[in-house]
């Protein structure tokens, strides 16, 4: 899935919570993609200007990607990873990190959504990964499903909470003394 939806999904949950809870939760969705490919990135201005530009649009190449993007693309995208760093700060702050469930959400959506010929998802890194032959997420017809479907979830929650505010608006009034 593309970075920007993989923020999105992490966020949706988040959103009622507040603009800064979404935030962390749209940062934590886009982070092992940043981990993974933002240096290299980065390190290319022209490849952005290009893809800016419109000349070229997907993934990049294999042959021009170093190695140390698949390593971290393998621990990034690894449940056992994420479930090893949730699990441990939720042990150092008693509490659950409930916004790396974004991080979670991520690595499970890259499973169908990547085809074995282009970083498949080692979704159990470092055990040995049964892959997934999915599809490309960068198919123009998936990427219209997702962003339809992101634009329906948001409209959704949208209503939801504003529905809620007007509903506590509402009691709010009513309970005021003298009115």
């Amino acid at each position: 899935m593309d970075i920007l939806a993989h923020g999105l999904w992490g966020g949706a949950g988040f959103y009622p919570q507040g603009t800064k809870r979404f935030g962390q939760a749209f940062l934590v969705g886009i982070a092992p993609d940043l981990v993974s490919f933002g240096l290299f990135h980065l390190s290319r201005p022209e490849w952005i200007k290009m893809r800016l530009a419109g000349e070229i649009s997907g993934p990049p190449p294999l042959a021009l990607i170093p190695d140390y993007v698949f390593h971290a693309y393998n621990l990034s995208h690894s449940l056992i990873i994420w479930a090893g760093v949730f699990g441990l700060i939720w042990f150092l702050a008693r509490k659950p990190p409930w916004v790396l469930l974004a991080w979670g959400l991520h690595v499970v959506s890259d499973i169908p959504t990547h085809d074995s010929g282009y970083f498949p998802t080692p979704y159990l890194w470092p055990l040995p990964t049964p892959l997934v032959e999915g599809i490309s997420w960068s198919q123009p017809w998936f990427m219209a499903s997702n962003y339809t479907a992101l634009l329906a979830v948001y409209l959704g929650i949208f209503f939801c909470v504003r529905s809620k505010d007007s509903a506590r608006r509402e009691i709010s009034k009513r309970r005021r003394p003298g009115r």
